[in-house]
């Protein structure tokens, strides 16, 4: 298991090697705002979780469907809809 994150690490650095300043920069600020929409999204699915246990519909609050909402945004939320009402 070592050998492997050792091996990703080698090969991440060897491509931010490879590229120039501003392609590292377009780099970092696609990470920084898929970050930020991340952490938007377990926000908005706390306060989902909080406010369908009025109603009954519970949305789970787990890395996938934080992913999944991340993701696609306003289809994911609908996804996540369709998945607490009729599953």
């Amino acid at each position: 298991m070592k050998i492997i994150v050792v091996a990703v690490i080698g090969v991440i650095l060897l491509l931010l090697l490879m590229m120039d300043k501003k392609q590292i920069g377009k780099l970092t600020e696609k990470l920084s705002v898929f970050w930020f929409r991340l952490a938007f999204a377990f926000l908005a699915l706390f306060l989902l979780n909080i406010a369908g246990g009025f109603v009954g519909i519970y949305f789970p609050v787990n890395i996938a469907s934080g992913f999944l909402l991340a993701l696609l945004g306003i289809p994911g939320f609908a996804a996540l809809f369709a998945f607490a009402v009729f599953l």
